[in-house]
């Protein structure tokens, strides 16, 4: 393969962290120093999950991927080992970043997301389901990314929490919302009405597994006009929502 016809198959391409260690260094190290040259090889996203590797190695590997994207960034996608150090590099060179999945990542913290998002003003689309965030991180995101369409924070029952502040900042700060995933929270009927009425644009919305929830006709009524697509918490599920109309 040609230095030139490899560096026009890799444009464009999804490359995983794990394929710097496998294969992509294994190049010429002329067409590799090309690609590196335009930015090509991390130009939209990085996806890294179920590695083999530890992830103290993962995020060294992380970073430097982000480092090589050159500043076009669009997607960063990192399951566990996301930490302070590694969010101040994907904001560094992440400004053009619209979609952003960190999951099951507990070193991060209120403060070092919180910092990172200043930086992160294009976020579209946001996933930080099961970390040590709260409420001002929330906070930090909907005032930071007026952009913000999607967000997913979901926790597990067995670490279900307080979350009527979440609530509250989420309807005071993120208006254009269109998809809302909060499974697991402890949230009240009064917080959920207040979302659906401050967020207009909402259209999917999951609320299942908040076992605080219970039968309510106000929060009943604005799920079924307002909400497409509507997850509902168990004391809710043998309700046919829809038949209701």
């Amino acid at each position: 393969m040609t230095s030139r016809r490899a560096m026009q198959e890799t444009q464009g391409r999804v490359i995983c962290v794990d394929d710097i260690l496998t294969s992509a260094c294994g190049v010429c190290l002329q067409w590799w120093a090309r690609i590196l040259s335009c930015g090509a090889l991390f130009a939209y996203a990085i996806y890294v999950s179920n590695s083999p590797y530890n992830d103290a190695d993962m995020e060294k590997i992380c970073r430097k991927a982000v480092e090589l994207s050159c500043g076009h960034l669009e997607v960063i996608d990192i399951e566990r080992f996301c930490t302070n150090d590694l969010l101040k590099c994907i904001a560094d060179n992440g400004s053009h970043l619209l979609c952003m999945r960190l999951v099951n990542c507990w070193g991060m913290t209120n403060k070092g997301f919180s910092e990172a998002l200043r930086k992160l003003p294009l976020l579209e689309k946001v996933d930080i389901s099961h970390s040590y965030l709260t409420e001002v991180s929330l906070e930090a995101l909907g005032r930071s990314c007026p952009l913000l369409k999607s967000l997913k924070f979901s926790v597990g029952w067995f670490a279900s929490r307080e979350s009527d502040k979440m609530a509250f900042v989420i309807a005071e700060t993120m208006p254009g919302l269109c998809h809302l995933d909060m499974k697991g929270h402890k949230l009240s009927e009064l917080r959920v009405l207040a979302i659906i009425d401050k967020c207009p644009l909402l259209e999917s919305l999951d609320i299942s597994v908040c076992l605080s929830l219970y039968e309510d006709e106000d929060l009943h009524k604005s799920c079924i006009d307002k909400i497409n697509d509507l997850q509902l918490t168990y004391c809710y599920t043998y309700k046919p929502m829809r038949q209701l109309i």
